[in-house]
C-alpha cells in the first residue's frame, strides 16, 4: 500500500487543523526523500473517502504516538518496533517503512518547532486532541487511547514523563486522566490493578463494582469501534477481555456473582 493510499485518505476525512497541516508536513517530506506513491493524493482523496474515518484514527495514532514516545527525551527501539508492527498488521508490509519515516519525520518537526518555543508543539499536540475529539466517537477515542498506552508499555517501564503525557493527551481529546490509569493497568493480575481497571476505589461497595463494571462494559464493547476495521475490532475485543478478567477477580476476591 503506497503511503498517498492511507493519508490521502486521511487527508480527505480531515482536510484542515493541526493534524491535516502534520500530515501534509508528513507526506510532503517523504515525497520529497523520493518515496514514490503509485497513485496521486489527489486521486486517493477521490477513491479513499470511504476509509477516511479509519485512516484518521491511524494517522491520528501516529501523531500522538510521537508525542508520546519522546515525552522521556529519547526513542526507545521497542516503542518504535510496537509502531511497527501496529503499522504492518493494519497496512501491510509496505507501509511500515513509510509510516516509521512519517513519526521520524514528526520527531523533527517537534524539534524544530520547540527550538522557537519549547511548549509549541505540545501546544500543537492539545489542538491535534481537540481536532480529534470533534472527528472520532468517543468509544473510538478510548481505542485511541488504549494503543497509547501499549506504546508507552512496550519497552517493559512507564517513565513518569510518558504517564504525564498520556494524561496531557488524554484531556486534549476530551478524556480523562483516570481512564489512562484504567489503559495502564490492563492485563495485570493484581487486586489493585482490577479496581484501577474499573476505575473505581477498593473501598466501593458491591452495588459501586457492578454498576462500574456495567458502565466500562458499555462504553469499551468492541462493536463500538467496529467501523475501524476488523483488526482494530479483533484489538478491543482483547481489551474487552482483559475488563472482564479485571472485573473477575474483583467479583472472585468479593465473592460476587
Amino acid at each position: 500500500m503506497a503511503i498517498g493510499k492511507w493519508i490521502g485518505g486521511f487527508i480527505g476525512w480531515m482536510a484542515g487543523g493541526p493534524l491535516g497541516a502534520l500530515a501534509g508536513f508528513a507526506l510532503g517530506s517523504i515525497l520529497d526523500g523520493g518515496i514514490s506513491t503509485s497513485t496521486s493524493v489527489e486521486q486517493q482523496v477521490q477513491t479513499d473517502n470511504t476509509h477516511g474515518q479509519r485512516n484518521g484514527f491511524l494517522f491520528s495514532m501516529l501523531v500522538m504516538a510521537s508525542y508520546i514516545i519522546k515525552a522521556d527525551g529519547k526513542v526507545m527501539h521497542s516503542e518504535m518496533e510496537f509502531v511497527r508492527r501496529f503499522l504492518r498488521v493494519n497496512f501491510g508490509e509496505e507501509a511500515v517503512a513509510e509510516g516509521n519515516q512519517i513519526l521520524l519525520n514528526l520527531f523533527e518537526q517537534q524539534k524544530r518547532i520547540d527550538a522557537v518555543n519549547p511548549s509549541a508543539f505540545k501546544n500543537t499536540i492539545y489542538d491535534c486532541g481537540r481536532q480529534i475529539a470533534a472527528n472520532l466517537t468517543y468509544e473510538e477515542r478510548l481505542q485511541l487511547l488504549r494503543f497509547l498506552a501499549m506504546i508507552a508499555q512496550s519497552d517493559g517501564n512507564v517513565h513518569p514523563k510518558e504517564i504525564d503525557a498520556l494524561k496531557e493527551v488524554a484531556t486534549a481529546m476530551g478524556l480523562s486522566a483516570i481512564e489512562v490509569d484504567s489503559m495502564l493497568n490492563l492485563g495485570k493480575n493484581t487486586i489493585d490493578a482490577a479496581y484501577k481497571v474499573l476505575e473505581i476505589d477498593p473501598t466501593a461497595s458491591d452495588d459501586e463494582v457492578k454498576a462500574a463494571y456495567r458502565k466500562l462494559a458499555l462504553k469499551h464493547h468492541p462493536d463500538r469501534v467496529a467501523s475501524l476495521g476488523e483488526d482494530i475490532h479483533k484489538a478491543a475485543e482483547e481489551k474487552f477481555r482483559q475488563i472482564n478478567e479485571a472485573k473477575d477477580q474483583i467479583y472472585k476476591a468479593r465473592g460476587l456473582s
